[in-house]
């Protein structure tokens, strides 16, 4: 079953997004913010990074925990969840990156330009008149604030996350 997850990673984005278009019109949702987030909540790679993480925490620990008449619910919030708290930080920062650099998408489904992501908007700096490359420049230097601000922020936990399946020992 996991292959066969996997294996949508193999299809192009291009190929999903008409179908995922028509999904997102029918539901009315065309120049709202619900079609950018809704379509990327469920992202393949996260969920393969997370079953990854998830696989490496020792089974002797989970056992111990049982032993000791711990319920599953508990053994998740107080074993396995402080443990994935790197993994998670890392995967809201890899999809956040990966959002806030989206343009073909928000290019599709958002029409209005009081709407457009940010990435939309510098590309209209482009016209048949010429490109306006001190415009561009100032909204790239402004628009990496943000994704500077995030990974400053938690870099510790990226780090982390991003080392966690290296040999220990």
């Amino acid at each position: 079953m996991l292959a066969l997850f996997l294996s949508s990673l193999v299809i192009p984005y291009e190929v999903i997004m008409i179908p995922q278009y028509l999904l997102m019109r029918d539901l009315g949702w065309i120049n709202s913010y619900k079609a950018l987030i809704f379509p990327q909540i469920v992202w393949v790679f996260g969920i393969f990074m997370l079953i990854q993480f998830f696989a490496d925490i020792p089974r002797d620990i989970l056992d111990a925990a049982r032993m000791d008449g711990a319920r599953w619910p508990r053994i998740f919030g107080v074993i396995v969840l402080p443990a994935a708290v790197p993994a998670l930080i890392t995967l809201g920062i890899m999809t956040f990156l990966n959002q806030w650099d989206s343009f073909l998408w928000p290019l599709v489904v958002i029409n209005e330009e009081q709407r457009q992501v940010i990435q939309v908007a510098i590309s209209s700096y482009q016209s048949l008149r010429g490109i306006s490359w001190g415009k561009i420049m100032a909204a790239t230097t402004i628009s990496s604030v943000p994704i500077l601000a995030v990974f400053v922020l938690l870099q510790r936990y990226y780090v982390q996350g991003i080392t966690m399946s290296g040999v220990k020992g």
